[in-house]
């Protein structure tokens, strides 16, 4: 490969909560045990260094001596439209659909802001990303949450009967889409998305669209209190990403998506994300509602990472990076079908979390989540509690880390979690 995608990178003391935040606080891992090092697999930023391009645009401009007020340039608009015709197929795309968010949190509360009233009824889809269900709960909305069921292939499904009971009996006229779902990982297929926005638009229903799945761009990513994240890209073993917008007409209109490329270039802590309207109604309220706050302003050095990061290099980056996290989950998730009996994983399509479901193998050893979890801790797999995001026996994992420390992650769960 062109890129490093094996170099272990030492991260600690370089502002990193992944390695330096491990707490055991209820959000965060414990630390590790004495003679055991910390794998980070839980909060969702990468173990890789980023595309290059990125650094050398910032190092660019900020050797430049003025940081004064500034506006994006036109570059800014084209490279966001290029890489989403290129990556994704959209067309018609112009400068105006697009607008700036300081992450995607905050851009699904300023739409929903404009369409509901405090106390109204959200649907989301659960298991759910952590982010929304804090951010709904702060702005004093009430999240319902309409449960994906698997199907006998162990694929996670949207369950449209129970969505449209909800939205008929909960009179919902918003909802949030997590496209790919996070935290089970579906990229969904675009029967499936036709059909959803069918019964969103046979009830009425405004959709906002997290097109990068998760969580992204945040000061503190899955705890919902700044940005939302982005998995842009990172479609995994061929599968691909239709947006959510692309499936017709009336999604088009009735759907504000939002995007970003701190997930796909690990970069998170610049903080810089952007939506996609194509309603004209909505969108000038959208840009009203986040600019009453004066915060959501653009960062200059996150406007030229952007810039970088859509560069050709970072196309050739991304999909060699999309190569790397399919091996990774490849081995893991074979690894758990062949040496952890009892625990069950659906394969993710994108994204690079596993969603794993250790209900049969506590209840065979008599054991609880919290039992699992505090072993994989002591032993330095520092995995995320699955109960954050409705998983009631589940471990969320993230496999961006060289393959080298995956491999030891799963020997060490293999010799000191499940078959000790």
């Amino acid at each position: 490969m062109k890129y490093d995608f094996t170099s272990i990178i030492d991260r600690h003391g370089r502002d990193s909560i992944a390695v330096d935040g491990l707490k055991g606080d209820g959000f965060s891992p414990a630390p590790p045990k004495e003679g055991f090092d910390a794998i980070p697999m839980w909060v969702a930023d990468m173990n890789f260094p980023t595309v290059p391009t990125i650094q050398q645009a910032i190092i660019e401009r900020a050797s430049h001596p003025a940081f004064g007020y500034f506006e994006a340039p036109p570059e800014y608009y084209k490279a966001i439209i290029r890489w989403q015709e290129t990556r994704h197929g959209v067309t018609g795309l112009k400068p105006r659909h697009i607008g700036y968010e300081n992450g995607v949190l905050g851009g699904v509360i300023s739409a929903l802001n404009c369409i509901c009233s405090r106390g109204d009824n959200v649907l989301v889809h659960s298991p759910t990303y952590i982010g929304f269900t804090s951010s709904l709960k702060n702005n004093g909305y009430e999240a319902v949450h309409s449960p994906l069921v698997r199907d006998e292939n162990g694929i996670w499904r949207m369950d449209y009967a129970d969505m449209e009971k909800q939205l008929r009996e909960k009179k919902i006229h918003a909802a949030i889409l997590c496209n790919p779902h996070n935290p089970c990982g579906r990229v969904w297929e675009r029967r499936e998305l036709e059909k959803a926005m069918e019964l969103y638009r046979k009830y009425d229903v405004y959709v906002i669209s997290d097109e990068d799945g998760h969580e992204h761009g945040d000061d503190h990513p899955d705890r919902g209190n700044a940005a939302g994240q982005t998995q842009l890209a990172l479609i995994l073993n061929g599968h691909k990403h239709i947006p959510s917008q692309s499936v017709s007409e009336d999604a088009r209109q009735r759907t504000a998506a939002f995007y970003a490329p701190s997930k796909t270039f690990n970069l998170a802590g610049l903080v810089g994300s952007y939506h996609i309207v194509y309603n004209s109604w909505w969108r000038d309220r959208i840009l009203k509602e986040s600019s009453l706050s004066h915060y959501n302003m653009m960062n200059v050095l996150s406007m030229h990472a952007l810039l970088g990061a859509y560069q050709p290099e970072g196309y050739e980056w991304t999909d060699e990076l999309c190569e790397v996290l399919s091996g990774n989950v490849s081995f893991a998730c074979d690894y758990i079908d062949r040496h952890f009996k009892g625990v069950n994983v659906s394969r993710p399509e994108g994204t690079y979390m596993l969603f794993v479901d250790c209900t049969d193998w506590c209840a065979a050893h008599g054991k609880t989540i919290e039992d699992v979890e505090k072993a994989c801790w002591d032993v330095g797999v520092a995995v995320q509690d699955g109960r954050m995001f409705f998983g009631p026996c589940h471990l969320r994992m993230n496999l961006a880390s060289p393959r080298s420390r995956i491999e030891e992650a799963f020997r060490r769960m293999d010799r000191y979690v499940f078959n000790r």
